[in-house]
């Protein structure tokens, strides 16, 4: 079973986090919650909004192809990069998985702008 690291994130994880033996199958949004990170989830996990979105910095290509309502989302999500996910769509596959958390969400920097 792999291993998810969580990079640290100064409100939902200030040291980061290691998950050891991550179950296949389980979204990242699950995964970081069932381990006490509570990521946001809005639209509670139906793929409707990018308030999960996560940046996976290593094991991105292990993870199924994102579908086009999760891609045309992630347009929107805020600070995007190529490793781009929404952790309510992203399972854990075989590999280890570096997960880094943004800032900011859309729903975050709109209340603080």
């Amino acid at each position: 079973m792999p291993k998810v690291t969580i990079l640290p994130h100064a409100e939902l994880c200030p040291e980061g986090k290691t998950i050891e033996n991550a179950p296949q199958g389980q979204t990242i949004c699950d995964l970081l919650l069932a381990n006490d990170i509570e990521i946001d989830h809005a639209c509670e996990k139906s793929c409707a909004c990018t308030t999960c979105h996560v940046i996976v910095r290593k094991g991105f290509g292990s993870l199924e192809e994102p579908g086009e309502i999760e891609e045309d989302l992630l347009d929107q999500a805020w600070g995007l990069e190529a490793e781009s996910r929404l952790s309510c769509q992203a399972k854990v596959a075989g590999e280890d998985l570096v997960v880094e958390i943004p800032k900011y969400t859309i729903n975050h920097a709109r209340e603080h702008h």
